[in-house]
């Protein structure tokens, strides 16, 4: 099993570099920096599972987007992540380390848990459109329209 720490440089990255290289698991860490949005799908599909251990999410399309690939997801139980998560992934607390290892270890050790993760994630994908989205935006805006928020 490898941990991949896919995404754009940050602040953090040298730190998470010089960590991989003390614990001494070559090959095991792997940093593919910044990943084009076509070869998401490969990268999630493939994996035991996304882990997002974010303190703040304005939206989390990531998530969305892992369940859509068929990805079991871990995620923090902060913002809005429970609400797009659903019942669909394994929720920790940001600050809670033990809670991410037993959330990893669960779903590395019980497959067909993972399974039912993955299953309700596909349907949770499912419920969410852009078409959805836009036909919720415009009922918004035509329902402040009336009310004359506009000042109009």
């Amino acid at each position: 099993m490898r941990l991949v720490l896919a995404g754009k440089e940050a602040r953090h990255s040298d730190r998470l570099r010089r960590l991989a290289a003390q614990v001494d698991l070559p090959g095991l860490v792997v940093f593919p920096g910044y990943v084009p949005d076509e070869d998401l799908p490969a990268l999630m599909s493939g994996a035991l599972a996304f882990v997002l251990p974010s303190w703040f999410e304005g939206w989390s399309l990531p998530v969305l987007e892992a369940m859509a690939c068929g990805a079991a997801v871990i995620c923090s139980d902060v913002a809005c992540l429970p609400e797009v998560a659903g019942d669909a992934a394994l929720l920790f607390a940001p600050d809670d380390q033990e809670a991410l290892e037993q959330a990893i270890l669960r779903l590395a050790e019980d497959e067909p848990f993972r399974q039912v993760l993955i299953a309700r994630g596909l349907e949770r994908a499912r419920s969410f459109s852009w078409a959805q989205c836009a036909a919720q935006v415009l009922a918004a805006l035509e329902a402040a329209g009336k009310r004359g928020a506009f000042g109009g």
